[in-house]
């Protein structure tokens, strides 16, 4: 399984950035998809999660500004972030719970930075 993000960059607060997540597999269905991200010096967090039949769930740090959507013909799930905020400045990645429970390992981020 391999796991590309892309997306991040550095943005002024009040702004938007569009993350993607492509993923790679085979013999493996893909079920929820989520996005976590690392702030410098904190844990990694859970930001966002799609279910395979397009439930979500928010953190409430981004609720009404963030949004996940996917596209399951692409293998793609994607993080809408608008109202930035520096406190969203970290590395976000994306990780998938694959057939059998499986968790997909780490893709290797991209850094959003947002300047105040």
């Amino acid at each position: 399984v391999q796991l590309v993000e892309s997306g991040g960059g550095l943005v002024q607060a009040g702004g938007s950035l569009r993350l993607s997540c492509a993923v790679s597999v085979t013999g493996l269905s893909i079920n929820a998809m989520s996005w976590y991200r690392q702030a410098l010096g904190k844990q990694r967090e859970l930001v966002a999660t799609i279910s395979s039949g397009g439930d979500t769930n928010y953190a409430d740090s981004v609720k009404g500004r963030f949004s996940i959507s996917r596209d399951n013909a692409k293998n793609t799930v994607y993080l809408q972030m608008n109202s930035l905020e520096p406190e969203d400045t970290a590395v976000y990645y994306c990780q998938t719970i694959l057939s059998f429970g499986i968790r997909s390992s780490w893709g290797q981020g991209t850094q959003v930075t947002v300047s105040s």
